[in-house]
């Protein structure tokens, strides 16, 4: 295949998503498939998020109230869905990349006091809506990959539905920003629901054409319409929106349920999007056909993921476990390093608090619920969070699985648990305690870090890109990250575990093996003479690729199939069977030096993006 055709700087492509009807329509997918479509053929692409909220930042927000927070390299707590964005596309974004009402008025506003505007009265239009496209036109110049290299397609995904009061200033901005940078460099791809009704499941067009009526009626006209259904849009139905909607009836695209995200850049795909977007935006770089491997690798995925028929069985001990939105990165860690072993993840959520003795007497059914799940697991993970609620009962879990030697992984909130039951039980400091929730314990095993203070709400945490540095050489999640001496992973977090104590901890079998640049903050604990029993203070969640899942997570998927001690004798490399690449069925395949060497290249130089299991069908038992 040609090389692209080169896109000057001055004639970034961008691509504006969405929505229409509802809200969670789908648009970050559609949105992540776009975008690794376009990177399939060569592009450098970039994303853009735009939440119409008045927060400055998600930092504040309560899981149950926006879903998970999401950390990027520079510090930024963002939108959970730049985080399908860096997996789908395998790029690092920035916090400039995901754009608040908040953000945009406070820009405006720091102006005015400094008297910028020459004393004009400000307004929403122009100076919101003039903010707004410069801050898009800065951002898409801002490079993600490791070349260095400016973008040369942005995608933008425009938060919320077409109508809701909090988008406008953002729907007027675009109306402006078309004419701005020109027809051939902008583009806008309306998703929408088409809903079924009644008995005989009739799909019904109004919603669709009321919302394109309004989105045409703010000064916006889509050029491709994608319809959101349960199953695939019939083609009667799709003539009839083209007909009431002034679209083509090749530019109105079904994107029905999928049980995997693999479908979705397929469907797509088998749709010309590709070949639209070539023309509409002047890309010849898209006119050749995309070379067959790239299909070839979905296929596997898909058919990998349709044919795996044995589970692992995962029990998430949380504080948020009724939203799973809350644990999106986890989740995504967990299934992408189950799909690496082979294995269909099993994920049951139990209630910390529902394993805490007290419990027991007031509301016993639900405690011996939750135990029974414990017992059952393969593995237990504890995953981050703040405040006291449920503290025990993630002591509890910790505990059980250092005693029935269950492969254990402690993230964050989760290390820090596991080294006070540690505290308790075997060290016999019986009130050892962090002092996040007991300030007069007299054993305070994690303590706030000196340098960091509560101050004002948001950004006052230890936040982003960190280098860890490994102390010992022989450690189980050193060779996981193969045998490096330094590691860089997302921070999230005030407290940490108290440096003063580590000799106590180290004299007794629990191993300090990682340590920040300075040496006077614990990163990585586990365990001697546990089949794997790991906590890390950061969050290795963030950084997971479908391809290269996280080196933690895989280490806990591993033990808890039985095969860790496998993996890592034959030197932590992966056996042909893990290769997307060479897949082709179900059986058992010895390690071989030409096809190892064969998965190496392919791993090193894959460049089509990670693959996600689709959110579109939310449930971490069947995705």
């Amino acid at each position: 295949m040609a090389e692209p055709e080169s896109v000057s700087q001055d004639s970034i492509k961008y691509v504006l998503v969405s929505g229409g009807v509802i809200s969670s329509i789908g648009k970050g997918i559609i949105t992540s498939s776009l975008g690794t479509l376009l990177k399939s053929v060569g592009l450098r692409v970039t994303a853009i998020k735009i939440d119409p909220y008045l927060n400055i930042d998600a930092g504040t927000f309560s899981p149950y109230e926006h879903g998970e927070v999401f950390v990027l390299n520079d510090g930024g707590e963002v939108d959970l869905d730049l985080g399908n964005y860096e997996r789908f596309l395998d790029i690092a974004l920035t916090k400039d990349n995901n754009i608040t009402t908040g953000k945009i008025y406070q820009h405006v506003i720091n102006k005015e006091r400094r008297g910028d505007y020459l004393g004009k009265t400000v307004q929403v239009i122009p100076h919101i809506t003039d903010t707004i496209q410069e801050w898009v036109e800065r951002v898409a110049r801002i490079p993600v990959e490791s070349s260095g290299e400016i973008p040369q397609v942005c995608v933008i995904e425009l938060g919320g539905t077409i109508g809701d009061i909090e988008g406008m200033a953002f729907i007027d901005a675009f109306r402006q920003f078309q004419f701005k940078v020109g027809h051939h460099n902008f583009c806008n791809i309306h998703v929408s629901l088409v809903p079924e009704v009644g008995s005989s499941s009739e799909q019904k067009t109004k919603p669709t054409q009321n919302s394109v009526r309004q989105l045409r009626g703010l000064g916006l006209t889509p050029d491709l319409i994608v319809c959101r259904s349960k199953r695939k849009v019939d083609q009667s139905v799709r003539t009839k929106i083209s007909q009431f909607c002034h679209v083509p009836p090749e530019q109105v695209l079904s994107v029905h349920d999928c049980p995997s995200i693999y479908q979705v850049p397929l469907l797509l795909h088998n749709q010309s999007i590709l070949n639209f977007l070539s023309k509409r935006l002047n890309l010849p770089c898209l006119t050749p056909p995309r070379p067959p491997s790239f299909l070839n690798q979905w296929k596997n995925l898909a058919d990998r993921y349709d044919n795996i028929r044995d589970d692992v069985k995962i029990v998430l001990v949380g504080k948020y476990t009724k939203l799973e939105d809350a644990y999106t990165s986890v989740i995504k860690a967990l299934k992408h390093a189950a799909l690496f072993c082979r294995r269909k993840l099993n994920l049951v959520c139990v209630e910390a608090e529902l394993l805490e003795e007290e419990t027991k007497d007031t509301n016993p059914t639900s405690y011996h619920t939750a135990w029974g799940n414990l017992c059952s697991a393969n593995g237990i993970l504890v995953p981050g969070g703040f405040g006291g609620r449920g503290i025990e009962g993630k002591i509890v879990a910790a505990r059980y699985a250092r005693e029935k030697n269950i492969p254990y992984l402690g993230v964050c909130l989760g290390m820090q648990t596991a080294v006070i039951e540690f505290a308790r039980n075997i060290l016999d400091w019986k009130d050892a305690n962090s002092k996040e929730f007991n300030t007069a314990t007299t054993h305070p095993v994690v303590i706030e870090m000196p340098e960091h203070h509560p101050g004002d709400m948001g950004g006052t945490m230890r936040l982003g890109l960190r280098e860890t540095r490994f102390r010992y050489k022989d450690t189980v999640i050193g060779k996981l990250y193969g045998s490096k001496k330094s590691i860089k992973e997302r921070h999230r977090h005030r407290y940490e575990v108290n440096p003063k104590l580590i000799d106590s901890f180290e004299s007794k079998g629990l191993r300090f093996v990682g340590e920040d640049t300075d040496g006077q903050r614990m990163e990585i604990m586990e365990i001697t003479g546990h089949q794997y029993f790991v906590g890390v203070q950061y969050h290795p969640e963030y950084l997971t690729r479908p391809l290269k899942p996280s080196p933690p997570y895989l280490g806990l998927i591993l033990a808890s199939c039985g095969k860790l001690q496998n993996y890592i004798a034959r030197g932590c490399i992966p056996s042909p069977r893990c290769s997307y690449e060479y897949y082709s069925d179900d059986s058992d395949t010895e390690l071989n030096d030409e096809v190892t060497q064969a998965f190496g290249r392919t791993a090193s130089s894959n460049s089509i993006g990670p693959f996600e299991n689709s959110p579109l069908s939310c449930s971490p038992s069947n995705n």
